[in-house]
């Protein structure tokens, strides 16, 4: 049974800072960096649960933090506890400051691991 995988759902979550005023077009971007650049290292930690991920139907759910230190916080709860996670810092070329930390992606992984995290933290 590959690392992340268990009989329960796979998703991967995006979570999104909520005191940023980002448009709906800069949101959509950067939930979509996040999206990938999480993809990629979960593919990079366990191929198998990715390709189950996939012909699953690709659960995704987006949620939100009130500002950088709570998605710091997680981010580095998932890098401690080996789930496949990435940050997403904005390039400045828009509407925000070069490096403004925007976005976690977390997964595709084993949902119980991710909720654990998660559960409480409210949909955007």
């Amino acid at each position: 049974m590959p690392r992340g995988s268990t009989e329960g759902e796979i998703k991967q979550v995006i979570i999104v800072r909520a005191d940023l005023d980002m448009g709906k077009g800069k949101l959509g971007a950067q939930i979509a960096h996040g999206s990938v650049l999480s993809f990629l290292d979960a593919e990079r930690k366990d191929k198998d649960i990715v390709k189950e991920w996939l012909e699953s139907g690709q659960k995704k759910i987006v949620l939100k933090v009130p500002d950088e230190e709570s998605l710091m916080k997680l981010y580095k709860a998932f890098q401690f506890k080996k789930v496949p996670c990435a940050i997403v810092n904005d390039a400045g070329l828009t509407q925000l400051p070069p490096g403004t930390t925007t976005v976690l992606g977390i997964g595709p992984w084993n949902g119980k691991e991710i909720d654990l995290f998660t559960d409480k933290l409210k949909l955007l």
